[in-house]
């Protein structure tokens, strides 16, 4: 952008306004007769406001930037997922969903709540009518001759419609923000929902922090719009509905400079809304690459503090923020020169009613008990009017929030086919992957035309190079990824056309990393397996050698632990972490680098564990460590691309004197040259 641009963009609005002015002093005052008439001005205002409405619902009006479909950055794209079409008006009606009951209920609590402030404006001005004229004639038909009679009935019945605003306005405000509520609380749980039925693959390649802005501030946005701006809406438009055709039977002469700013506000609005939408988007993103910063820093405070860093991440920080800053201002910028320029149009608007209502009054055109009580009533409008920036701002904000929320629901769920039910009391364990291609996005392939054996009922161990495929084996059994081909076998059975939650109920799963909840020991034993007693769960903290140290702690079991375990140190966590399986008690179990972090003497606790609890179960060690897997009842060696070099027990592997071996010795520092 040029120095001159904001510039020329801040003139733009002002243009608009002195526009609109000169052409009301045209039609007021000029030569022209045919565009003086009241009802042909009138309807050359909402021509004007319908054309630019149409314009901007058909997508015309867009001259600078255009809102990204994805949520994220313009022009990022959603790899594996439809394009998402433009947000438009019609997406409010996507957002409410289920709840357009409640929609129309809130909807008519707001109109007859403007129609009664109109009602109470108009008995407004008819009291100061009955004050300066001593009479107010409408009122005569009733019987009600005196002023003071005029008086009492006016301020009883403006009373009344005082109340009943206020009533009116609480419940239509408390319909809002229900339906608000309402609406961030399904889309929340089906946005949830969704995330979790993702498949691995798209979630790990979004940022975690991404994830929970929108299940956070974007689903709340959606919400908020219909617990405040949606209000604002129908009540402006109730009152252009009613005022409109009041003063199109009362006052035609002044109705349409009255009514003027209509086309001009709309093309600012929907002209405003197009040009800010990008600004939005990559202030959300920069909002988001903050709070990433953040809590990745807050995360590393050990790492930050050890390498002596703080002022670096404190500079990263502030380098983030100001970008956040600078593009807040931008967008903030764009908004208050929009509510401005609305402002300076309304009042104009009023300056010319005045001036030509006078006119008509002095001349005898428009008598002035009739005008008298319209003066007021515009205002209502007029007052509302200026609210339109704010309205539109919250719209904006709300189709990028609904931008981002689509983008989330568009990432392709795990795949559901025709699965065969799997009962785990009936599984062996045998496992087989036969001729076995697979390949990460964007990478070669891991594992091609891998085959191996795994026998039911015995300990078997999976070595090799960082690369090798070894992780990658364990996701296909669990079917966090498909083979891109061949087969991996359950008991002969495909695990492609097994109930993947069968699947994954028969295969027990320990990471490198375990993950733990933020809550007690016992909770997160209990993960996965809720209903397990107490004397289960002690069971398998006993086999996992967990129960010692859970022992020592304060209130043992119901020790809270914080979160990912923060108040527990990696042999302990892991050791919870194999005391959740041993108590899912699953046919098959898969231990992914397992002992990859922890000591010697933890390392051997779960030896010993896994001795005990491997009985009667296949049993898969995914191992760096070669000693984790010496008494494995066969052991696999994997070299890169996905080769299965070797193949034994420890003992004949050794014998063999080859990679293995050569791995053997220098875990062991005999071969270190």
């Amino acid at each position: 952008m040029t120095e001159a641009e904001p510039t020329r963009r801040a003139l733009h609005p002002a243009l608009a306004v002195t526009g609109g002015v000169a052409g009301a002093a045209a039609l007021a005052f000029g030569p022209g007769k045919l565009l003086r008439k009241p009802l042909v001005a009138l309807g050359v205002v909402v021509t004007a406001t319908i054309v630019v409405v149409r314009r901007a619902v058909s997508g015309d009006i867009a001259p600078t930037g255009s809102r990204t479909t994805t949520g994220t950055v313009p022009g990022a794209t959603v790899p594996g997922a439809a394009p998402a079409s433009r947000p438009s008006l019609r997406s409010l009606l996507d957002i409410v969903g289920r709840h357009r009951p409640r929609l129309a209920l809130a909807t008519g609590l707001s109109g007859v709540c403007q129609l009664a402030e109109v009602a109470c404006g108009l008995f407004l001005g008819w009291i100061a009518l009955v004050l300066i004229k001593g009479s107010c004639p409408p009122l005569l038909a009733l019987g009600l001759t005196t002023a003071s009679a005029q008086l009492w009935f006016l301020a009883g019945a403006a009373a009344v419609a005082c109340a009943a605003v206020a009533g009116l306005s609480y419940a239509a405000t408390v319909a809002w923000r229900k339906l608000g509520q309402n609406i961030q609380h399904d889309w929340r749980n089906s946005t949830y929902a969704h995330v979790q039925r993702l498949e691995l693959g798209n979630l790990e390649g979004e940022r975690t922090t991404r994830v929970a802005g929108v299940l956070t501030d974007d689903v709340t946005q959606l919400g908020a719009f219909f617990a405040t701006s949606a209000n604002d809406i129908v009540q402006l438009a109730t009152s252009f509905l009613v005022l409109v055709p009041a003063f199109l039977v009362l006052a035609p002469q002044i109705a349409w400079i009255a009514f003027l700013p209509m086309p001009i506000v709309a093309w600012l609005s929907f002209r405003y809304q197009d040009r800010v939408g990008a600004d939005y988007a990559v202030s959300s993103e920069h909002r988001a690459e903050l709070h990433s910063q953040l809590v990745n820093s807050l995360q590393a405070g050990a790492t930050v503090k050890s390498f002596c860093t703080e002022e670096y991440e404190a500079e990263r920080v502030d380098r983030l923020g100001e970008k956040c800053l600078r593009s807040n201002e931008r967008t903030d910028r764009s908004t208050v020169r929009h509510a401005e320029t609305i402002r300076a149009c309304t009042t104009a608007s009023m300056v010319g009613m005045l001036l030509l209502g006078g006119r008509s009054v002095l001349d005898g055109a428009l008598p002035f008990e009739v005008f008298s009580p319209l003066i007021g009533l515009p205002q209502q409008v007029l007052v509302r009017l200026t609210r339109l920036g704010t309205i539109v701002d919250q719209y904006q904000r709300t189709l990028t929030a609904y931008d981002r929320v689509r983008h989330l629901h568009a990432l392709p769920t795990e795949p559901v086919g025709e699965e065969q039910p799997l009962d785990a009391t009936e599984v062996r364990g045998a496992i087989a992957l036969e001729r076995v291609t697979f390949a990460y996005a964007g990478r070669p392939p891991v594992l091609k035309d891998f085959s191996l054996d795994i026998a039911q009922g015995q300990v078997t161990g999976i070595v090799g190079a960082t690369g090798s495929g070894k992780t990658t084996i364990a996701k296909l059994l669990m079917r966090f990824q498909d083979a891109e081909s061949g087969r991996v076998l359950l008991d002969g059975r495909d695990v492609r056309d097994l109930a993947r939650r069968d699947l994954r109920g028969a295969v027990g799963f320990v990471a490198q990393d375990p993950f733990l909840f933020d809550g007690t020991i016992a909770d997160n034993i209990r993960y996965g397996s809720f209903d397990a007693s107490d004397e289960q769960l002690e069971r398998a903290a006993r086999t996992a050698e967990a129960h010692p140290f859970i022992e020592t702690l304060p209130d043992r079991y119901d020790t809270m632990i914080g979160e990912r375990g923060a108040a527990l140190s990696g042999g302990q966590k892991q050791r919870i972490a194999l005391a959740r399986a041993i108590l899912k008690d699953p046919p098959v179990v898969i231990l992914d680098e397992a002992t990859s972090a922890v000591d010697n003497e933890t390392e051997a606790a779960i030896q010993r564990a896994l001795r005990s609890f491997a009985e009667d179960r296949t049993l898969v060690v995914i191992a760096h460590r070669m000693s984790t897997i010496r008494n494995a009842d066969r052991i696999y060696v994997l070299d890169r691309g996905g080769v299965v070099a070797e193949r034994g027990t420890h003992a004949e592997l050794l014998a063999r004197d080859g990679l293995y071996a050569s791995l053997w010795d220098l875990q062991a520092g005999e071969r270190a040259a």
